[in-house]
């Protein structure tokens, strides 16, 4: 955003924010290992999700895609052939982690690789529990990191304590267990998020919910269905930020998913003192969603931590924007998780906003965030991080002098659409 402001210029409207990221990769993902036609309606069309559908086609399944609209042909997980090249997930840790728990099950050699950042991003934490399963997984640095080469087969269930609340690692292994032998169970130390079991229910196979626990039964057949994706809370968390903190602000944000697993946003801004209101909920059993207006307000620090974090690990960039216009200090604790996401978070974030101004430090599970700041412009750089480069942007919002964002370019991954839809508002 190279413009010179002489003013800050309040942002009001109404948008639709892109599909959820998570759930457009698990119906791409189950789709095409299902049998039947799968339909897919508001699928997110940004690089991250691409990757996924080309990986699936690599392996032979048919999927026509036109805008928001994917038909996915599907025809079993035994129809899937071995790809002739590597399979490439660009940025898509999603991608890269979820499907590992699909190849486990294939009986084929595969190669999955992704780009420089999915290079420096732990896979051990999947490749484990998968090797437990009898997968052969090998790579760099003995299969800790990307590429990596896969020889898949014959899968037996385990019961798996996973030391962090992941859905990556959750998902991963019900996938393996959707084709292997026996039952296969996931122990998490807090609930994350739970599209995995929602969608496989939705095609419908079973996993049984008890406590924190996730238990799936092998040799399960799924079929084709239509999934409407809701828009992605992730992505509109950029503007219930900017409508919150930045002065005369008003936006309304149709058809988000509120899923109670990602929905800690809405927890932690209203604590903060945000004006949130919900409107037309619709609680369906896939996924519920609803229209969410805020209206900017005075915001106050709180201490975010514990079992939240997990509900907002994707939003905690963003919250700390939020945090630099809150009155009093900031606390975001028992966030580590954030140093293994495309960058560092907790590093980057803390390195841009203080070139705007942020009195912001970085502690060693988190950050401490001391408000109210007056943001200045700066030459920054979302380090080839979405979530970065629209809080930045989001940053700029709150500025009278010109921000300059380097490889801006990266939003893409999440949120094609992002400049035209923020420049809409103002």
């Amino acid at each position: 955003m190279n413009t010179v402001k002489t003013k800050i210029v309040p942002l009001r409207g109404t948008i639709k924010v892109p599909g959820d990221k998570s759930i457009s990769h698990r119906s791409i993902m189950l789709g095409s290992v299902a049998k039947g036609k799968t339909i897919v309606h508001g699928l997110l069309t940004g690089d991250d999700c691409l990757h996924t559908i080309e990986c699936f086609r690599q392996m032979g399944v048919h999927i026509d895609r036109d805008g928001e609209y994917v038909e996915i042909e599907g025809k079993g997980i035994e129809a899937l052939t071995e790809p002739s090249n590597v399979l490439d997930v660009g940025n898509s840790g999603t991608t890269i982690r979820l499907m590992l728990g699909i190849l486990s099950s294939l009986p084929f050699h595969t190669v999955i690789l992704g780009d420089q950042s999915i290079a420096k991003r732990p896979m051990d934490r999947v490749v484990n529990p998968l090797r437990a399963m009898g997968a052969k997984i090998d790579g760099r640095r003995g299969g800790k990191s990307a590429p990596l080469s896969v020889r898949g087969g014959a899968l037996t269930g385990i019961h798996y304590v996973s030391p962090v609340a992941s859905a990556q690692i959750k998902s991963a292994i019900l996938f393996a267990g959707l084709f292997a032998e026996g039952e296969t169970s996931v122990l998490e130390p807090e609930a994350s998020r739970d599209h995995t079991e929602r969608m496989i229910q939705a095609f419908g196979g079973n996993v049984e919910v008890n406590g924190l626990k996730r238990t799936i039964h092998g040799k399960q057949q799924l079929e084709g269905t239509t999934i409407t994706v809701p828009g992605d809370i992730s992505s509109a968390a950029f503007f219930l930020v900017a409508g919150s903190i930045i002065p005369g602000s008003r936006i309304t944000i149709q058809n988000v998913g509120v899923n109670p697993t990602r929905s800690g946003i809405l927890d932690t801004l209203r604590e903060m003192g945000a004006d949130i209101a919900i409107d037309h909920l619709q609680d369906q059993v896939m996924e519920p969603y609803a229209d969410i207006t805020v209206t900017a307000s005075s915001l106050k620090a709180v201490t975010i931590g514990g079992e939240i974090i997990p509900r907002l690990i994707d939003e905690i960039p963003i919250l700390a924007l939020a945090a630099t216009q809150a009155e009093g200090t900031t606390i975001i604790k028992d966030a580590a998780e954030l140093k293994v996401k495309e960058t560092n978070r907790i590093d980057t974030v803390v390195e841009e906003l203080k070139k705007m101004g942020a009195n912001i430090e970085a502690t060693e599970d988190g950050m401490k965030i001391h408000g109210r700041s007056a943001l200045h412009g700066a030459h920054v750089s979302s380090h080839g991080d979405h979530r970065i480069g629209m809080m930045l942007a989001i940053a700029s919002c709150l500025t009278q002098e010109k921000v300059e964002i380097q490889d801006k370019e990266a939003i893409t991954v999440s949120y094609p659409g992002f400049f035209q839809q923020l420049n809409s508002l103002r």
